[in-house]
């Protein structure tokens, strides 16, 4: 089986080729690049063929080098796309990028620049949850569980919109798992059109491999949503700085999950994704 890998960061020390958004200088890219060459020593020992790339902060609303990467790689990478919500017309930029082979569109509450229990209330986001809607477009949501209320009445307003959380709204970034965020996120399940990944491991709960005190989280999130609606992600190349390394990351769901079937894995591990990023 070739597996896909939902969730990865690329960037190139080329900084004049590629300038970093405002805010963001060489000395906060680490490591200092992470290119598809470099991605490749860790996916393809591994038995990743294929990649979900998710456009990198560091270059802001500038999507380029991610692009030129999809386009350098088609057969290898699909993309996750940032545009301005507060800009001028984010359902067009979304529309144009499509084109291009962008699947969802990564959004967080930083972005909204209102407080976390209204960070979907700008008119912009409601004009990228329809356009994703009508053109089958992702919303990738970068969100810790305080945000999950407001994705929730946003998922009620847009139930064709198809969503993404990312890193199982990272619960335990502090280290505690604490069961009222676990049931905030399963709730979200009622929600068909709900995906949720399954990865980041190195942040969460204990941030120690193999990552076995995660188990009981990502079953809660499995019964859920079923493994039909759930990734892995690796979320590199953060998950390779020691002591964390990619094959820990595949490993848990490879092997050392026992609740999971030969089915589970290979939607986790390849369908779930390929089905929606890979599409034809």
């Amino acid at each position: 089986m070739e597996f896909i890998d939902a969730h990865v960061h690329v960037w190139t020390a080329d900084t004049a080729h590629y300038p970093l958004a405002q805010g963001f200088k060489k000395e906060d890219m680490k490591p200092p690049s992470f290119t598809p060459d470099q991605l490749f020593q860790h996916t393809k020992p591994n038995g990743v063929a294929r990649i979900n790339l998710i456009q990198m902060s560091y270059y802001g609303f500038d999507n380029s080098y991610m692009l030129n990467m999809m386009a350098l790689y088609p057969e290898v990478f699909a993309g996750t796309a940032i545009v301005d919500p507060l800009g001028a017309d984010p359902a067009r930029e979304m529309t144009r990028l499509s084109r291009q082979g962008v699947r969802a569109f990564r959004i967080y509450p930083a972005l909204s620049r209102q407080p976390v229990e209204r960070w979907l209330q700008p008119a912009g986001f409601a004009k990228m949850f329809d356009t994703a809607a009508r053109e089958k477009l992702g919303i990738s949501c970068l969100i810790n569980p305080d945000a999950l209320p407001e994705l929730d009445r946003m998922c009620r307003k847009f139930p064709d919109t198809p969503v993404i959380i990312d890193h199982m709204a990272r619960i335990g970034i502090d280290g505690e798992i604490r069961q009222t965020e676990v049931d905030a996120l399963c709730d979200l399940a009622r929600h068909k059109n709900v995906m949720v990944k399954i990865g980041a491991f190195y942040a969460l709960g204990r941030k120690q491999p193999p990552y076995d005190d995660l188990a009981p989280l990502i079953q809660k999130v499995l019964e859920a949503f079923t493994a039909k609606r759930c990734m892995w992600e690796s979320d590199c190349p953060f998950q390779i700085l020691e002591p964390h390394t990619y094959a820990a990351s595949i490993n848990l769901i490879r092997k050392r999950l026992s609740f999971l079937t030969d089915e589970d894995r290979d939607y986790l591990l390849r369908r779930t994704a390929e089905q929606f990023f890979f599409r034809r």
